[in-house]
């Protein structure tokens, strides 16, 4: 019982504390509109053409900036879309990234994006050819099996 206690009190000690280093708003002040609170908007300029071509270019107050173009090349009419934003981490680090967005999805960079490793070492010559001979193998199991006749495990509805 005494376990059953401090475990609920934990999880609730454990729920007040703040994540990604964010801290919750004071409920008291919700719906309430601080003037020091409004962020001015110091540029916004937007480009909306016929054809489907786009791009915007956007700065606030607090340092946050975004600017992006985007057209109809993609397959099928599809928008592809190049851009930037920046802003500032709430430990002080500013964060910039770019982006493709195209028929390969979402492509950011940043420096503070993890890159995966590079494998360290090349592929020994026998592995590979370990590995084509599975390739052959499973091509020529998946060849016998679609040219069996239909399994006669299953019978007709009654």
């Amino acid at each position: 019982m005494k376990f059953a206690i401090l475990l609920a009190l934990t999880v609730v000690a454990a729920a007040d504390v703040p994540q990604n280093g964010y801290a919750l708003p004071d409920p008291s002040t919700r719906g309430v509109l601080d003037v020091a609170d409004v962020v001015p908007i110091l540029r916004d300029d937007r480009v909306q053409e016929d054809d489907g071509r786009y791009n915007f270019d956007i700065e606030t107050g607090d340092g946050i900036t975004a600017s992006e173009s985007g057209s109809p090349d993609g397959p099928e009419g599809a928008i592809v879309a190049s851009g930037k934003y920046s802003y500032t981490a709430p430990d002080g680090n500013l964060i910039e990234v770019t982006y493709v967005a195209n028929e390969d999805g979402f492509q950011p960079e940043g420096d503070h994006l993890p890159i995966a490793p590079e494998f360290p070492h090349e592929i020994p010559e026998f592995v590979l050819r370990q590995i084509a001979k599975a390739a052959e193998e499973d091509a020529l199991a998946a060849a016998e099996t679609r040219d069996a006749a239909p399994s006669q495990l299953y019978q007709r509805p009654q």
